[in-house]
């Protein structure tokens, strides 16, 4: 997954030479691909800005960080904000919260139900769980003498009642 992994993506063969010149045509695949583009540093003419204009016109939000009005290597990024070309980022919560962004993983919390009703056939499954802990379905059908189907059907009646879980390997457990 190129998320947790990274990737490649070029117009040219692995045998093409490394040429300065061809820095803007990788940067055009970069600004369509990414979601947003951010320009930390750059002078008042520079690569970074042809990308960022590259960004804009594929809609894509475009930040940079300022600098002091008197560093020539502010002037640009400084440029794009004045112009409103670019948002000011200040920090970098800002960067998520102007793209809308989610950070916060919520874990579902799931409330066990203190009274659920089993028929008879559903009882037998759980006092096994409830006795050997996870088991595989099989296992399962053997010793409370189901047929498979059977045991798989009870097992999803528990699932949605809250009562179970399945896990890996055709393994159920109770919750």
């Amino acid at each position: 997954m190129i998320e947790n992994q990274g990737g490649f993506v070029t117009d040219f063969w692995s045998t093409a030479v490394m040429d300065p010149s061809n820095f803007l045509r990788r940067n055009r695949l970069i600004a369509g691909l990414s979601e947003a583009t951010i320009v930390i540093e750059s002078a008042e003419k520079g690569g970074s800005l042809v990308t960022a204009s590259m960004a804009l016109d594929y809609n894509r939000e475009v930040f940079a960080l300022p600098g002091r009005s008197t560093d020539s290597q502010s002037k640009g990024c400084n440029n794009l904000i004045k112009t409103k070309s670019a948002h000011l980022v200040s920090t970098p919560a800002d960067i998520p919260y102007i793209l809308n962004w989610s950070l916060e993983t919520t874990k579902k919390v799931v409330q066990k139900k203190l009274f659920v009703e089993l028929d008879t056939d559903e009882k037998i499954i759980f006092n096994y769980l409830k006795k050997e802990g996870k088991s595989v379905l099989d296992t399962i059908a053997i010793a409370c003498e189901f047929p498979t189907s059977k045991a798989a059907y009870l097992l999803l009646n528990l699932e949605l009642k809250g009562v179970t879980r399945p896990l890996p390997g055709k393994q159920f457990e109770l919750i």
